[in-house]
């Protein structure tokens, strides 16, 4: 079959066909980069008062009389504990605070019971068993701390109980009540901690959730800036030939070297309680599985720098010959991505309750049919068939055929699965509107929407 393609708009709606312009603003980058810097100035400032605040609150306990002479020399594991363990994050903080009075807690059992066991032994025996349980629990530790899905958790619970463990049964040696110690330390490490998950979660908190959530979806944006100053610096007009296209990739080279950052906000946002929009046992993995993918298409893109800066490059006609179709891709391409990037950040799906009914091909037979032929008839029927049928079949997907012999019409409609039946519904009435209006007569059309597509023929297909 004969096709001409009537008119690909892109996803706003605009003809592709036009002439696109990728044109940035100095001014307005000049203000959003002091806006950022400004706001990440604001952050430190508030991060540096907390901690402020909880060193104020856990030198309480040797300022007041009172508390001093609970605790005593002892208070000085609490400031210890608020100066190791109060990180940016609040999830770093839970981590790390989980991660010591666990590992506190175990390491202390453990070295009380192998401190009374060579107390018990006694003589030359006492040093013999405090060496030997020194040396099984810390090479086992050290073993298990290394292995990578305990490591990347778990790392600092590990260090501490290895420390822990080691001053709590030394210490035995030379300390006659061993119990009474380790419980006053461990019961100051607790109010250090009290002091950090205080002023971390109830004072102006910072959620390395939100960091995270941000991060990957300012990615898209990055990426279709990159795109878009990729085909700007092509296409540029350069009287001067030594004067080669330079694109800025350093967006790129950010999304690209960004693994570990998202591997960290992960791991801490696990950590972090329900708050705002994100709850327990929130996919965080599949954060990461998006960065992926996006520092692959961030290395593509990157992979043009060679083309760009190549210096067998096509003359200045050949480069106007293809700019049109570049464009077309390269619009369509930062679209999508910018699409995907604030359905991301807006936490909703790219598909609404509202169908996309944008065109986005329509393809005419050449060949017309006159009027008073019967095909007018079987394609009434086809048409009417697929806007009320297809949206009651699983999946959105209906062929059908006339049931005229004197002259068959084959028609094929599918939706995007995503959509409601009554959207389904709305986006193919549209499709088969502008179809209508662009192949009038016509013994065959096909009609492609965002969200939908129908077709019909004067023979069976199958696309």
């Amino acid at each position: 079959m004969n096709s001409t393609v009537i008119t690909i708009p892109n996803g706003d709606g605009i003809a592709l066909n036009q002439k696109n312009n990728f044109h940035f603003s100095l001014p307005s980058i000049v203000s959003s980069l002091r806006e950022k810097k400004c706001k990440h100035y604001m952050i430190k400032v508030i991060h540096s008062i907390k901690v402020g605040i909880a060193l104020v609150l856990v030198s309480l306990l040797y300022l007041l009389n009172p508390l001093y002479k609970q605790v005593g020399e002892n208070a000085m594991w609490a400031i210890m504990t608020v100066v190791v363990v109060f990180e940016f994050y609040a999830g770093a903080t839970l981590s790390k605070g989980l991660n010591r009075g666990i590992g506190t807690i175990l390491g202390g059992g453990l070295g009380c019971l192998a401190a009374m066991l060579a107390d018990g032994v006694g003589g030359i025996g006492n040093p013999i068993v405090v060496g030997t349980s020194v040396f099984i629990f810390g090479a086992a530790a050290t073993y298990y701390r290394l292995v990578p899905s305990i490591k990347r958790r778990y790392d600092y619970g590990f260090l501490i109980f290895i420390l822990t463990f080691n001053l709590v049964v030394v210490s035995g040696l030379r300390t006659d009540n061993i119990m009474k110690l380790a419980r006053q330390r461990l019961s100051t490490i607790g109010m250090g901690f009290s002091v950090c998950i205080f002023t971390s979660l109830l004072i102006f908190p910072m959620w390395a959730s939100d960091e995270l959530h941000y991060s990957v979806s300012s990615k898209f944006e990055n990426l279709a800036c990159c795109i878009e100053g990729c085909l700007e610096e092509y296409f540029k007009i350069v009287e001067e030939k030594e004067n080669q296209p330079r694109a800025n990739f350093n967006s790129c080279k950010s999304v690209l070297h960004s693994k570990s950052n998202d591997e960290s906000m992960a791991n801490f946002a696990r950590w972090e309680p329900w708050h705002g929009k994100f709850g327990l046992f929130y996919p965080w993995e599949k954060y990461l599985q998006i960065g992926e993918v996006l520092r692959e298409l961030a290395a593509t893109i990157i992979s043009l720098k060679g083309c760009l800066q190549s210096p067998r490059q096509p003359s200045p006609s050949q480069r106007q010959s293809i700019k049109e179709p570049c464009e077309m891709v390269g619009s369509s391409l930062a679209w999508t991505l910018r699409e995907l990037g604030e359905s991301i950040n807006n936490m909703k799906s790219v598909v609404s309750s509202n169908p996309n009914t944008n065109v986005s091909t329509i393809l005419c037979n050449v060949r017309a049919y006159s009027e008073g032929d019967p095909f007018a008839i079987s394609l009434a029927y086809v048409l009417a068939e697929l806007e009320t049928v297809t949206p009651s079949r699983q999946g959105y997907d209906y062929h059908n055929i006339s049931p005229y012999p004197n002259a068959f019409a084959y028609g094929h409609a599918a939706c995007n699965q995503n959509l409601t039946s009554s959207d389904c519904t709305d986006c193919l009435r549209a499709a088969k509107t502008a179809m209508s209006g662009a192949c009038d007569s016509r013994i065959g059309a096909w009609c492609v929407l965002y969200d939908c597509k129908i077709r019909y023929e004067q023979y069976p297909f199958d696309d």
